[in-house]
């Protein structure tokens, strides 16, 4: 099974060095992975104590970030090593990044892997949320380090749980232990014989309650805003950009401006969603058009790294994401300032999101139709909009501290 596994490991880098022609993305995957040693050797010395955290990308990140600045707060004399396996995390966090060493992750071969372990003779590694490489578990299980994973959610539909998944289970078997966020996931788990498990909660939750304590102060948006209302519009793809463009097309009232932070900041798909805008301007054209920029109804963020901050202005937030398949993106962002929040359809497979929409705190919308309804509802009620922003907030200071939780278990 090993060598099929492998072989599957290598076809996919295959597959995609030969998108990498066409494709951006794909070219930096296969780009920086060609760097990988050569950076990690200059970084880490044989003396070095290190812990090792890998997420699938910036969503993973942010939620294993609490438990890394636990860590660095207790253990300063450690050195952290972040791996990515997407570019859509490493790109963003390694030009932000001061505290951690970021790298890509190896492919999960089994040569990659040893040297990848050789090198940073890691003394924990977490794992946040999905991430399974099989490869690196063998290895880290032979070299008796403790693997522990973060965040973790189970489904019984996972190979995990079925007859044909020996193999896989096998690998479970060997991680020192599992912090999950629900009851399910730690009974799933029970069932295949794993008992080293403790609910802990999902670490997004410190994370949030983290960014509201920091400072937001974005003096641009608080010049654009000033005597109005805002809607920010964060993280929004094709589907929801065609209701945003429609909505503020007829929108008629005096009281709101808009802000979209599109997911993708491509220079075609922001020149597209400007044209299909009537008096927008660029975030980056702020310093340039400040005359257009006082006067402008929506502005257009073609930036990374603001969205957190920008929701701290709002009174409506509409998260992205939530009309294709992949699902809404984080709620917990927005709803940790008490704002109202609406999204698409596709929201089941996030457990905040569905606890959220179950409460009240959140609309879901499925058309147009409802999506204006909706807007105008939030727009006129205040009381509607306090009440359903307070439902957000209370949810979100009402988790247990998960950190704590996990670290109790790691030194205990």
């Amino acid at each position: 099974m090993r060598i099929l596994y492998t072989t599957a490991i290598l076809l996919y880098y295959v597959l995609v060095k030969c998108a990498s022609f066409f494709n951006p993305k794909a070219r930096l995957w296969i780009g920086g992975r060609k760097r990988i040693f050569s950076e990690i050797t200059t970084k880490i010395q044989l003396h070095d104590k290190v812990f090792w955290f890998h997420a699938a990308s910036l969503g993973e990140y942010e939620q294993g970030l609490p438990l890394m600045q636990a860590l660095h707060d207790a253990f300063p004399s450690h050195k952290i090593v972040v791996s990515f396996f997407s570019p859509s995390g490493y790109e963003v966090v390694k030009e932000k990044n001061t505290d951690y060493i970021i790298s890509y992750l190896p492919i999960d071969t089994i040569g990659a892997m040893k040297k990848w372990i050789e090198i940073l003779h890691p003394e924990k590694v977490f794992f946040i949320k999905y991430e399974y490489w099989y490869n690196a578990l063998f290895l880290l299980k032979k070299n008796q380090i403790p693997v522990y994973f973060v965040s973790s959610l189970f489904r019984s539909n996972q190979v995990y749980f079925k007859w044909y998944g020996s193999w896989f289970r096998k690998h479970l078997s060997s991680v020192a232990h599992f912090f999950v966020q629900n009851k399910k996931s730690k009974e799933l788990l029970k069932s295949i014989d794993i008992s080293q498990s403790t609910v802990s909660g999902d670490t997004r939750f410190e994370r949030v309650k983290s960014i509201e304590k920091q400072n937001n102060e974005l003096p641009w948006l608080a010049a654009f805003s000033e005597g109005k209302k805002l809607l920010v519009a964060g993280s929004t793809w094709k589907a929801d950009e065609q209701l945003l463009c429609n909505f503020i097309t007829n929108y008629s009232g005096n009281s709101y401006k808009f802000v979209i932070v599109p997911h993708t900041i491509h220079s075609k798909n922001i020149q597209e969603l400007q044209q299909n805008i009537p008096n927008s301007v660029l975030f980056s054209e702020i310093d340039t058009k400040m005359e257009s920029f006082q006067n402008a109804k929506t502005i257009i963020v073609d930036s990374v790294g603001m969205l957190t901050k920008m929701y701290s202005y709002a009174s409506i937030a509409y998260v992205g994401g939530a009309f294709g398949k992949e699902g809404v993106h984080n709620v917990l962002e927005p709803a940790v300032f008490g704002i109202p929040i609406v999204i698409g359809p596709v929201f089941h497979q996030f457990l905040e999101a569905k606890e959220l929409v179950k409460m009240g705190g959140i609309s879901v919308v499925n058309s147009y139709e409802e999506f204006e309804k909706t807007l105008l509802s939030l727009m006129q009620n205040n009381e509607l909009a306090v009440q359903q922003g307070a439902i957000n907030s209370e949810f979100v200071h009402s988790q247990p501290n998960s950190v704590s939780i996990i670290l109790s278990e790691l030194y205990s």
